[in-house]
């Protein structure tokens, strides 16, 4: 059986008591990040056997996860933070291993998408979830290509590039509302809702960091 194991965004008291149970009774934990997760199992005392899964993975180890499943063994595949397969390797992972005819079961918890999204301010009935944008290739035709959408979209971003993308989406948008969210659950957790200009402002003072979340309203013409 693998199952998909939510972990915390920010605050490692958002792990909830079944993604601690499970993690403790599987045989094996697939880990983007052995490092990065192991501080999160030395708190709940998750003392399994950890595998490093993540996007330069070969396809050996691909196949040694799938080969552990089909000989009966319980994986948990948990990503650095918040809920696995967004923006991150899980998808490959769990297509092999629903081809093997493995049982997939969620465990559900943190997402920077939903926390960013609920607390933003804009319509969430219809959303549009993008990731990271392309960096170079591709990037001006996926914005060109949203400047209609009604949708209220959603998108990461670096710390690095706020500010280029946030320039960006004023040239595309214009300079629509939008909610700019970073540090999530974290002790310097930050929220700004206003202007893309006004953001733009902000954060060229200040020397932003950690992940962002960037909840963008939809076209209202």
């Amino acid at each position: 059986m693998l199952y998909i194991v939510s972990t915390p965004i920010g605050n490692l008291e958002d792990m909830t008591l079944r993604a601690i149970r499970i993690l403790k009774e599987v045989d094996c934990i697939a880990a983007e990040d052995t490092r990065h997760s192991h501080i999160l199992l030395q708190k709940y005392e998750i003392k399994t056997q950890v595998l490093s899964y993540h996007s330069y993975s070969t396809t050996s180890r691909l196949e040694k996860i799938v080969e552990m499943l089909v000989a009966g063994k319980n994986v948990a595949l948990i990503s650095d933070a918040g809920t696995p397969g967004i923006s991150d390797p899980a998808y490959t992972l769990v297509r092999a291993a629903i081809e093997a005819g493995i049982q997939i079961v969620p465990i559900p918890g943190a997402s920077a998408v939903l926390a960013a999204l609920v607390m933003s301010g804009k319509p969430m009935h219809q959303f549009l979830y993008l990731g990271f944008l392309p960096i170079k290739k591709g990037r001006q035709t996926l914005l060109k290509s949203l400047v209609a959408e009604e949708k209220t979209i959603v998108i990461y971003e670096a710390p690095h590039r706020i500010l280029k993308t946030l320039g960006d989406l004023k040239e595309y948008f214009g300079d629509r509302e939008i909610s700019v969210c970073r540090e999530i659950t974290k002790i310097y957790e930050e929220t700004v809702r206003c202007k893309i200009s006004e953001a733009i402002e902000h954060f060229t003072k200040k020397n932003p960091r950690g992940e962002f979340v960037l909840v963008i309203q939809g076209n209202r013409d």
